[in-house]
């Protein structure tokens, strides 16, 4: 097998006296869509500024593309793209005016710029929109021109951090059809962080982190397979009382969190009838779901994605 484009062991890194990164390990495979999950504070954006050599490692070691990322980082700059979350496009210069400065930083020139700048112009939908001022355009055709430049230099690696951020649904399909395209047909890896359930749950494999530490890692339906079945919330006046009946009639160590009773069943439209009849007066609601990856969040750390953020 190749080697992992992107490789950590044991990577942390603290700002003063806080640990904001501690002890990550991981691989990331040549041609997935990888994303790092996890709540403000988690830890994704001190990786990500790691992974960019936008801050100096620490602690642990890294490599990117082969190289190494304390002792290497001009190689891996020239060989990933980039997208970060805050806008880096000059909004008074038009797409094609962004896209040859950005070329410039790469050493691009002439006709070889010219013709990359073309490339990307055809491939995100933007020739028309080639001469707009960026001020102009709505926030999904702004991202279409960040990821632009970010593959104006042909990378291996694409490192996107929450991609998604202010776009609205439209756009972020449009941008997930980009993605999948640059996986599929070119064998670009990327690489994103996110908040989204939802646009964690589109990659090939996800990394949750919280508080600094990877708490899970593996495809999003093998993570949400762990759960072992269907998820049961009770609502009751007296949640507590009736957390530990359920557990002394029926077994399966069911949690108390936030205030309501959560149950992990493999059948539960036959489980319900049953506990419904055996407490009928003290249960308020109850609802039923498949397991998500914020229930695998919630079963690995104890808590809530939003509930805490780690300062």
């Amino acid at each position: 097998m190749s080697a992992p484009v992107v490789e950590a062991v044991d990577l942390s890194h603290r700002y003063g006296e806080r640990l904001a990164l501690a002890g990550v390990s991981f691989a990331i495979r040549a041609g997935e869509i990888f994303a790092f999950l996890g709540p403000n504070g988690g830890g994704k954006t001190t990786l990500f500024r790691l992974l960019t050599t936008l801050i100096p490692v620490s602690g642990g070691e890294a490599r990117l593309l082969g190289f190494d990322l304390k002792r290497e980082p001009q190689a891996i700059r020239r060989g990933i793209g980039v997208v970060f979350q805050s806008p880096s496009l000059d909004r008074k210069l038009t797409v094609a005016e962004n896209l040859r400065h950005q070329g410039h930083l790469y050493r691009l020139h002439g006709r070889e710029l010219g013709a990359r700048s073309a490339e990307m112009l055809e491939r995100f939908g933007l020739v028309d929109r080639a001469r707009d001022r960026i001020e102009t355009l709505s926030g999904g055709l702004r991202r279409r021109v960040e990821i632009a430049k970010g593959l104006l230099h042909r990378p291996r690696l694409l490192l996107l951090d929450e991609p998604s951020t202010g776009l609205d649904p439209g756009a972020r399909r449009d941008l997930w059809q980009h993605l999948v395209e640059l996986r599929d047909r070119d064998g670009v890896t990327v690489l994103l962080t996110t908040h989204l359930m939802e646009e964690a749950e589109r990659c090939d494999r996800v990394g949750i982190l919280d508080q600094g530490k990877l708490v899970a890692l593996d495809t999003p339906q093998a993570l949400c397979q762990e759960i072992g079945g269907d998820m049961i919330t009770v609502v009751a006046g007296d949640p507590e009382l009736l957390r530990a009946d359920i557990e002394r009639l029926f077994g399966g160590n069911p949690t108390l969190l936030n205030g309501t009773i959560r149950l992990e069943r493999p059948s539960a439209h036959e489980f319900i009838p049953r506990l419904m009849e055996a407490w009928p007066g003290r249960i308020d609601s109850v609802t039923v779901g498949k397991p998500t990856l914020e229930d695998v969040f919630i079963r690995r750390t104890g808590h809530r994605f939003w509930e805490r953020d780690a300062h």
